[in-house]
């Protein structure tokens, strides 16, 4: 399946911040949603500023324009303000890029808990992320940092406890 491309993505002003507050903040609001629904459909959790520029959903390569560094940092920001990014180093050079929140993960885990009446079972964190019975689900391939903030959201609503084994951590549902 093939990434569909918004149609402001093929108007050349949408690669040029706008100086109308109003038009700026829904300008803002599609570059965001453009964003989450490119690394949500390409299964990106990190982005490199740098590498960013280049990148199709920054570079419209068949109109030829490309957004600038200093509007992709507004559009960074933007997401970090509303939840959905967090910087990994101090220079803003690289970032978690989170198209769903922990909650959201913790919830679509749980749901497939309960649906596979596996409820008072424990899992080892790859047996969620990788395993067979797991293929096919939206969580299937999380990176582990964003399946154990999920189920650190899980273990607060007390749905599950995080435990350390023998070859890593796990994770016992209740």
């Amino acid at each position: 399946m093939s990434f569909e491309w918004p149609w402001q993505y093929n108007f050349p002003p949408f690669f040029t911040l706008q100086p109308n507050v109003d038009t700026r903040q829904k300008q803002l609001a599609a570059w965001c949603s453009l964003a989450l629904s490119y690394c949500r459909h390409h299964k990106l959790y990190t982005l490199d500023v740098m590498e960013a520029q280049e990148s199709p959903v920054f570079n419209n390569k068949k109109i030829e324009r490309k957004l600038s560094m200093e509007a992709i940092q507004v559009v960074f920001e933007e997401l970090r303000k509303k939840g959905n990014l967090e910087w990994l180093d101090k220079n803003k050079s690289r970032c978690l890029v989170m198209w769903r929140r922990p909650e959201e993960w913790g919830k679509l885990i749980y749901q497939w808990v309960s649906k596979n009446g596996m409820v008072n079972s424990v899992f080892t964190l790859y047996e969620l992320s990788n395993g067979d019975d797991t293929e096919g689900e939206e969580f299937h391939g999380l990176e582990e940092w964003m399946l154990l903030r999920s189920l650190q959201a899980l273990q607060t609503e007390g749905k599950g406890e995080i435990i350390t084994m023998d070859d890593g951590k796990g994770v016992k549902f209740f």
